[in-house]
């Protein structure tokens, strides 16, 4: 029952952050996954460390895999686990994305306001 209401407040923090005004909308951020992902790779974005983009790949490998920590065969406590990982790597997906379109979005305002004094 505390896991459940754990993965139920996960899911109303990342709905409340994803639905604040002046923060990102929720495609925005899905859009922006694949830039953060190359721009942690090129080394061109701080906010997000190679060892934390490893740990959501491996929830990515962990969900698709067909191997998993706790069989599906148990069915309430299979999916449960694999519905926990989702979660989790929702969540940090989407916070994440939303602080690198706001990094992105500073960069270019930075950019702006450098031609406007020109």
């Amino acid at each position: 029952m505390m896991a459940k209401s754990a993965r139920a407040a996960a899911a109303w923090r990342t709905y409340r952050e994803v639905t604040k005004p002046g923060t990102p909308g929720l495609m925005t951020r899905v859009r922006a996954i694949p830039r953060m992902v190359g721009a942690v790779m090129r080394g061109q974005y701080a906010g997000m460390g190679k060892s934390k983009l490893a740990l959501l790949g491996l929830g990515v490998v962990y969900i698709l895999s067909p191997i998993d920590v706790v069989p599906d065969f148990l069915v309430l406590i299979g999916v449960a686990d694999d519905f926990g990982v989702f979660l989790w790597l929702a969540a940090a997906l989407l916070g994440e994305s939303g602080r690198y379109v706001q990094h992105e979005r500073s960069i270019i305002q930075g950019r702006t306001e450098g031609l406007e004094q020109a």
